[in-house]
């Protein structure tokens, strides 16, 4: 038992499909995978501590059966699902059943001890058992904006995407309801109480009908605003303007005090926008487990295929790629990433007494330009506060001063904004290793960076006696739009997916919050996260429909990623990859005016593992043509690494005529060599051309090896001559680390305990692996005759897998 939990935190996913009940076949002594249903993600499997998981059954949903073609009622459903749960509480009496799902997706959420976990996965109709996680909002760095402050152009994001032009062509989001799953929504807000109808919504947190923020004294947690402003983003129409000013909005409150929730109200919240007619959802929401087939990612996938635009964040665990967590990992979903405004480089130059220089000097962040210059204007004295703690400013007068402040243990954005609280005019902050740290825009009071061998220079000139710097700031150049870095980023695990799906504004985002003060109801702030560019993106979508009301979200979507507008890491000035930008930041005006939808927007070729030879694969993508003339389009795949010619090629044709209205397949045929390539994946571009001025560029990226190895396709067992055994696995793509564990196989069916590991080997070749066994267990005993489990542990790449096998040992 504590073998096998100890591999089981080895990997955020974990298939478990060993230690729990099943019946075999009637047929015994075979070689044969246990028919069992799958585990998703890390228990303590010896614990009686309760928790959550969500039970998917093999029935399908009203959604999935409508869209497969299959035969289904809700009264069908209902009499099977509680047929899977009778069954559920006699594998399990303790559990508890919570709620309940049957459109989007098929199943219930259920409590019970960690120890009867395993019970679930031999219940006759249950597909999968997932864990209901934790989900929390997907912002970073609130700042309440005081009414003094306050201005409508502070919310510059809507424009910049070419809002305002939308509007004036007579596009705002008009006969659109979009729903708002989040922490709950104040519809009270004078910008936002245009947009609600008599019916708000939902409260999933309180089970009621009124799905408000969470206010101030909950006792339960803190207090919310952020679905308030994702709100505001989409729809506001007051002092600031949203994406679709007159959208209809729908709140679902499913993550409650502090912002946080859980898996079984967010896949609810789903459930309920669906079956209210809602046309667009936003979900600005998330956790870190890169996987598609989560509940939520599944329920999502469904509300798509039922016709709702969904958009979700990617996440804000970047920059590293494989970062994008669920539900951005969703097939079908919109997932976006967050992008900075185009901004201003300083130059900047900092001096205390003679002779003493700090190269190392930078612009880190600012509130505004005009705070940022008036630092030029005097001479101030700095003061040395340590790590910036709220208590290390105690006792310390820095009203007017400049707050010397050293890098660690918590986030830059709060030990300026404690500096502010404190009175000082601006910062400079010093790193605590070698090297420099990170620019962060939007910084409460004006911060200088540097070094820390020039951070120990302030330090001996305040030593010294020398305690007052002045400054010298100049305007270098301006940064275009670019990717933020902590917006996640992709490709998607087991789908190979390229994520995020779009970008758009997501840093420093103004928008309404609630004040739960009837005398001053006009509340606003700023944000930054992924959050804060998915309702941009819901806001786009409205616009799409209420111009093109009988569009597929695959056109939607379709829209919004063609029309893309390219971002260029300044840093490097060469496009950002895929993974990191999508198909590019949107762009709300050549979305509505496109003549041609590329679907999907975005092209994964798959995984090529064939080790000899040309393994060749036939794919397709679609073009529509939506003007009232025939089109010829020129179409070109261009790989992003030049090593990709050496194994990869892709034909197709070079020419493509689609008559008006008319949608028409693009079929290409993919050769890949992989003894020419190297392991890993490759990005690819296919551009489709017409004429001179319609472009369009579709993501596209080609997986060599097999990245979701490990795997194991079958087990065996069997004696030799000498009495000896043969023990073995298939393993199609071979094992970094392998091992062979034996369990009791009872008489009732179900599996006992631990017995012994019989075999432990490293870096196995594909396709099979085998070894001898004495026969032999723990103290040199003798394995009895007869059935037992085998199972087979694999590791590869990080990734693991456990499978269980009935085998006879004769």
């Amino acid at each position: 038992m504590k073998q096998v939990m100890s591999r089981m935190t080895l990997s955020v996913l974990a298939v478990l499909l060993v230690m729990s009940t099943f019946v075999p076949a009637a047929s015994s002594n075979s070689e044969r995978e246990l028919e069992l249903a799958e585990l998703f993600g890390s228990y303590e499997l010896s614990s009686d501590e309760e928790v959550t998981v969500i039970v998917e059954m093999d029935e399908p949903s009203l959604v999935e059966a409508k869209q497969t073609g299959k035969s289904q009622t809700r009264g069908n459903l209902e009499r099977v699902r509680n047929n899977v749960k009778a069954d559920v509480h006699n594998a399990a009496p303790d559990s508890e059943v919570n709620r309940e799902y049957d459109y989007v997706f098929s199943g219930f959420s259920l409590t019970l001890p960690q120890n009867k976990i395993a019970a679930l996965l031999n219940v006759d109709g249950v597909k999968a058992v997932y864990p209901d996680v934790e989900y929390q909002v997907d912002a970073m760095n609130f700042e309440e904006i005081d009414s003094e402050s306050f201005s409508p152009a502070m919310m510059d994001s809507a424009p910049f995407i070419g809002s305002n032009d939308a509007w004036e062509e007579g596009f705002t989001g008009e006969g659109v309801t979009v729903a708002i799953i989040d922490t709950g929504t104040d519809y009270t807000h004078p910008d936002l109480a245009h947009a609600f109808d008599d019916y708000k919504g939902w409260d999933f947190v309180d089970n009621n009908d009124d799905p408000q923020e969470t206010p101030p004294g909950d006792p339960r947690g803190g207090s919310t605003n952020h679905g308030t402003h994702v709100a505001g983003t989409v729809a506001a129409n007051g002092q600031i303007k949203g994406v679709a000013p007159d959208a209809t909005l729908l709140a679902y409150r499913v993550l409650g005090p502090g912002g946080s929730g859980s898996t079984e109200n967010v896949v609810a919240g789903i459930e309920r926008a669906v079956q209210d007619g809602a046309d667009v959802m936003n979900l600005s929401l998330g956790n870190t487990l890169n996987n598609p087939d989560w509940a939520t990612s599944i329920a999502l996938d469904w509300a798509m295929a039922e016709g709702v635009v969904a958009v979700t964040s990617n996440g804000n665990s970047g920059p590293n790629k494989w970062t994008v967590g669920s539900p951005g990992t969703s097939r079908e979903a919109i997932s976006v990433g967050a992008t900075q405004l185009p901004y201003n480089v300083f130059n900047s130059k900092i001096s205390t007494s003679e002779g003493v220089e700090y190269p190392s000097a930078k612009v880190m962040g600012f509130p505004n330009e005009d705070e940022l210059l008036a630092l030029n204007e005097g001479e101030y004295e700095f003061v040395y506060v340590g790590l910036g703690y709220p208590a290390d400013f105690e006792e310390k007068d820095l009203e007017g001063k400049i707050a010397l402040i050293s890098r660690g243990d918590f986030a830059f954005v709060d030990k300026a904004a404690n500096a502010k609280n404190a009175g000082a005019v601006g910062a400079i902050i010093y790193n605590n290793v070698a090297g420099e740290h990170a620019d962060v825009p939007g910084m409460a009071v004006p911060t200088i960076k540097t070094t820390l061998a020039d951070g120990q220079k302030l330090l001996a000139e305040l030593e010294a006696g020398n305690n007052t710097v002045s400054f010298d700031i100049e305007f270098d150049k301006e940064v275009g739009e670019t990717v933020a870095d902590f917006s996640s980023r992709g490709p998607v695990t087991l789908t190979w997916m390229i994520k995020p799906d779009v970008s758009a504004p997501g840093v420093n985002i103004t928008s309404t919050i609630p004040t739960h003060n009837s005398d001053n109801p006009h509340g606003y702030g700023a944000f930054q996260g992924t959050s804060m560019a998915a309702p941009h993106v819901a806001g786009a979508a409205a616009l799409l429909l209420e111009k093109n009301p009988d569009w597929s979200v695959d056109n939607v979507k379709a829209a919004l990623m063609n029309t893309a507008e390219d971002l260029i890491d300044p840093t490097t000035g060469k496009s950002y990859p895929h993974n990191t930008q999508g198909a590019g930041s949107i762009r709300v005006v050549a979305a509505l005016t496109t003549e041609t939808l590329v679907t999907p927007g975005s092209h994964s070729f798959g995984k090529f593992v064939k080790e000899e030879g040309r393994q060749v694969e036939k794919q397709k993508f679609e073009i529509t043509n939506l003007t009232n003339e025939r089109k010829r389009y020129s179409i070109d795949v261009e790989f992003h690494d030049p090593e990709a010619a050496d194994g990869i090629k892709v034909n197709t044709s070079n020419n493509l005529q689609v008559q008006p209205g008319k949608t028409q397949n693009v079929n290409m045929n993919v050769q890949v060599d992989t003894s020419n390539l190297e392991p890993g994946y490759y990005e690819a571009t296919i551009t489709l051309t017409h004429g001179e001025e319609e472009v369009i560029e579709v993501p596209a990226i080609l997986f060599v090896g097999e990245p979701d190895y490990p795997r194991v396709t079958g087990a065996f067992m069997g004696k030799e001559a000498d009495s000896s055994y043969y023990v073995g696995s298939y393993l199609p793509g071979g094992a970094e680390v392998i091992e062979y564990d034996i369990y009791v196989f009872n008489p009732d069916g179900t599996i006992g305990g631990f017995v012994d590991t019989i075999g432990s080997f490293e870096n196995v070749q594909a396709p099979i692996h085998e070894f001898n066994w004495d026969g032999t267990v723990q103290n040199g005993i003798n394995l009895p005759n007869g059935q037992w489990v085998l199972g087979v542990y694999v590791e590869k790449a990080g990734v693991t897998e456990y499978r269980a096998y009935l085998v006879t040992k004769n």
